[in-house]
């Protein structure tokens, strides 16, 4: 049955083409039909008899006989919601005239109460409609359907982000409902010049994704760029809000991201306020944010709720902690193994000593302990939630103490990678601080093969790497290379709240200056 549904839109399809050419009036290549009882037969078909495919049927006889269907899935509508429709429906007394008057209208006015509706014209909409969770109406000898948002498929409700935790700041993330994302944005930004575009993304999920943009402080560059990659995207599905982000993303062959995440409506819509642009995909609780730059690994939600010299603190420390994690283990190795005159005597001395009767070179050790840090992580976190914390610092610390006491490993290396491990923690994104402990293994290589000299050229290639970066045309290094001295108000530093709004008039001027040259 499908087989021949599919040869029939094909031969469709060609007579309407057959047609443009020739200049005559195009026939719907998918209308529904009058009868309702095969417009039943052929939504079945379309959907394979699926189990959770609900058929209602309802016969009304008061002035006239008026029959119509209603159709939806099991599970993703309101039951509720759909029968006291049914009941509005059959209370209603309907004239003769259904086909063009009162009866299909009055039908159309009762399914309000089901949510957002609209009127469908062809079979690909009912079935594109179904699968959303929408309730479709069909009433015989009408050749329309109603569809009604009538969906109920049981939520999450708001619970506090686990990935991004503040102690100060609201408690409410991100769920796997998009309706409910965008009402938490817009909960804060009570702002007409907030804008949502909606695509559909994926040949057979159909996935629904909203862009969000302030209209007036975002960059149209940078958004008609985002837009044309969203609506090129081809591929059959969208589950999470990283497969877009392999879409959209300027380049892929690099350690470091060029888009964020975060599941924090606040912290969207602070990006929002200053001209970024954000992605929200269904089925996820994590959005993108883009365009995005290096700095802003560095900066927490949790900044902007202190004072200002509390959060420029709190930023020096995550600096330090950042430079920390990427070269304790690499330059250990490096002072140890090339240059020990660099190392006071007394601690030489201790470290010599307790390097006598180990087994492995030292950059092996390190190899071993870094690998083993990993192997933890991994673990408590595939772990139930229950038990994984639990292992992964028991087992850190008896596999630690029983490698010192085995005599595998030294106590200075154990002391370097648990204090790398500690501060590679602190940054704020989870995608930056993966970037580092996969840079932190190529430190470790080069160092132990020319010392420091082996670590000043990958970090000269880093940074090199790092300046050539764009983020949808954005300069990766920005406000630094190329160096905007307005912007360093909230880069290294963070300067009072108070003192950012000159800088958003000065932009605001600048934006109305630029369309009144165009205009």
């Amino acid at each position: 049955m499908k087989r021949l549904l599919n040869i029939r839109k094909t031969h469709m399809r060609d007579r309407n083409r057959t047609q443009l050419e020739q200049g005559e009036a195009i026939i719907d290549v998918d209308p529904i039909e009058n009868s309702l009882e095969n417009n039943l037969k052929r939504i079945k078909a379309d959907m394979e008899n699926s189990a959770d495919l609900v058929v209602r049927e309802v016969v009304l006889k008061k002035d006239t006989e008026l029959q119509l269907g209603i159709i939806y899935l099991d599970g993703l509508v309101d039951d509720q919601k759909i029968n006291d429709c049914i009941s509005l429906i059959m209370e209603h007394s309907y004239s003769k005239n259904v086909i063009e008057g009162d009866g299909f209208q009055s039908v159309f006015q009762k399914a309000s109460m089901l949510g957002k509706q609209q009127i469908l014209k062809k079979y690909s909409d009912v079935t594109k409609e179904i699968l959303s969770g929408s309730s479709i109406i069909i009433v015989n000898g009408v050749p329309k359907a109603i569809s009604g948002s009538s969906k109920g498929e049981k939520q999450r409700g708001i619970e506090e982000p686990s990935s991004q935790v503040v102690i100060r700041g609201p408690k409410d993330g991100f769920t796997e409902s998009l309706s409910t994302n965008i009402a938490l944005i817009r909960k804060r930004l009570k702002n007409p010049k907030l804008c949502v575009d909606m695509y559909t993304i994926g040949d057979v999920t159909n996935t629904d994704v909203a862009l969000l943009y302030m209209e007036g402080r975002v960059n149209e560059e940078v958004l008609e760029k985002v837009k044309h990659r969203i609506s090129h995207i081809q591929t059959e599905g969208i589950f999470e809000s990283g497969n877009v982000e392999e879409f959209i993303e300027d380049r892929s062959i690099t350690l470091f991201p060029t888009i964020n995440n975060t599941e924090r409506p606040d912290s969207a819509a602070a990006n929002l306020l200053e001209g970024r642009i954000v992605i929200l995909v269904d089925g996820t609780p994590f959005c993108l944010i883009a365009p995005f730059t290096f700095f802003q690994s560095f900066q927490s939600p949790e900044d902007y709720y202190h004072r200002y010299d509390i959060a420029t603190i709190f930023r020096f420390l995550r600096f330090f902690s950042f430079l920390a994690s990427l070269l304790g283990t690499s330059v250990y190795v490096a002072a140890t193994t090339y240059h020990p005159e660099m190392i006071p005597t007394p601690l030489l001395l201790s470290l010599a000593a307790q390097r006598e009767g180990m087994p492995f070179p030292i950059v092996i050790e390190a190899l071993l302990m870094e690998l083993s840090i990993e192997i933890l992580r991994e673990a408590g976190i595939r772990m139930p939630r229950a038990v994984g914390q639990a292992v992964s610092i028991v087992g850190a610390l008896i596999l630690g103490e029983a490698a010192v006491q085995a005599g595998i490993v030294s106590p200075g290396m154990v002391i370097i990678v648990a204090f790398t491990a500690i501060t590679s923690f602190i940054t704020p994104a989870y995608n930056m601080a993966i970037s580092i402990r996969m840079l932190r293994f190529v430190l470790v290589f080069f160092s132990a093969a020319i010392g420091l000299y082996g670590i000043a050229i990958i970090l000269i290639f880093v940074i090199a790497h790092l300046c050539s970066m764009q983020s949808l045309g954005v300069p990766y290094m920005t406000p630094i290379a190329p160096f905007c001295v307005a912007a360093q108000k909230d880069t290294l530093f963070r300067f009072p709240i108070w003192s950012f709004q000159s800088q958003v008039n000065k932009n605001r001027m600048k934006i109305d200056e630029e369309k009144q040259g165009h205009s």
